[in-house]
């Protein structure tokens, strides 16, 4: 009978075996480096353009100035600060419904829901991530607006709340099943030595699972929000679109990603300063999300627990 070893020797002087697996590197090799050129093609099409927008506008007036009115004529004004704040708002909101909930839900799926229950229970959690972010924006306009104000008598039809926390539901899945995974991935050893000890459930998933599961809820959370603020649609159709410097969230918001949206339905000509301003706003989200996923990295590396 012939080894392992020797079997193998024999598939190499296979001709087509071997012709295929000299290929197929190359092929990865290629599919990989797709992904490589389109991401050096985005940032540099963003570069170039964003410079060529800071030759028509100063660029200290574009990131410390309070007001962001390109379509005021004779003497258009390019403040980003509004656009920043507005995205924040929505953003803020978010945070605030999909994190508890999100890490609520990874607890009750990991700790306390038996198999039978998690296999029914998470794929209609992330059943969500796959609704159309558009059909988001519908539902936060025509349903939770009217339904908040009903709370918020002052609450315009345009806000930063009803948006806000729509996108919260939206990334919930993300944490939701990116914190379970994490906590999942803990040893059952150690949940064991807890209980062991006299340790409660509660206890050991507050004071055992938690804080071994930490690195990987971080980044949860992280990438979430980095999605957050990003998501274009949802604010789009519910925040409304006047750029405001102040905290106010009843009130009409803009976000980064709405006023790309405006300009690109053709508000604006080819190559005029308002044009190249998309790519300067975008340029500045993409700063934004780029912090945001080296954060995650890092937090990734930083409190990461190996067993």
């Amino acid at each position: 009978m012939l080894s392992v070893q020797e079997l193998i020797e024999q598939s190499k002087g296979k001709g087509l075996t071997k012709a295929f697996e000299k290929i197929m590197p190359k092929l990865l090799f290629l599919a990989a480096l797709v992904s490589v050129l389109t991401t050096i093609g985005i940032v540099f099409t963003l570069i170039f353009e964003t410079i060529e927008f800071f030759t028509k506008v100063n660029i200290t007036d574009y990131l410390f100035g309070k007001e962001w009115l390109p379509f005021s004529g004779t003497n258009p004004v390019y403040g980003v600060l509004p656009l920043v704040v507005g995205s924040l708002k929505v953003t803020l909101i978010a945070a605030i419904v999909a994190v508890p909930l999100g890490i609520a839900a990874a607890i009750y799926l990991s700790e306390y829901a038996s198999d039978n229950i998690r296999r029914v229970i998470k794929p209609i959690l992330e059943v969500l991530a796959g609704v159309p972010t558009i059909v988001y924006g519908f539902f936060a306009l025509t349903f939770v607006t009217p339904l908040l104000q009903q709370i918020i008598p002052s609450l315009k039809i345009f806000n930063a709340i009803s948006p806000g926390i729509v996108i919260g539901i939206m990334i919930l899945p993300m944490i939701a099943s990116l914190s379970e995974d994490a906590m999942s991935s803990v040893p059952n050893s150690m949940r064991e030595g807890a209980l062991g000890l006299g340790s409660t459930k509660l206890e050991v998933t507050l004071k055992v699972v938690l804080p071994a599961a930490l690195s990987g809820i971080l980044s949860s959370v992280v990438l979430a929000v980095s999605r957050a603020i990003g998501e274009t649609m949802i604010v789009s159709l519910a925040g409304g679109s006047t750029p405001k410097l102040d905290w106010n969230f009843t009130d009409s918001i803009q976000t980064m990603t709405a006023y790309i949206v405006q300009v690109s339905s053709g508000d604006a000509g080819y190559g005029t300063t308002i044009y190249y301003s998309i790519y300067a706003v975008g340029f500045t989200l993409f700063i934004f999300t780029l912090i945001m996923n080296l954060l995650a990295h890092y937090i990734s590396k930083r409190f990461r627990e190996e067993y």
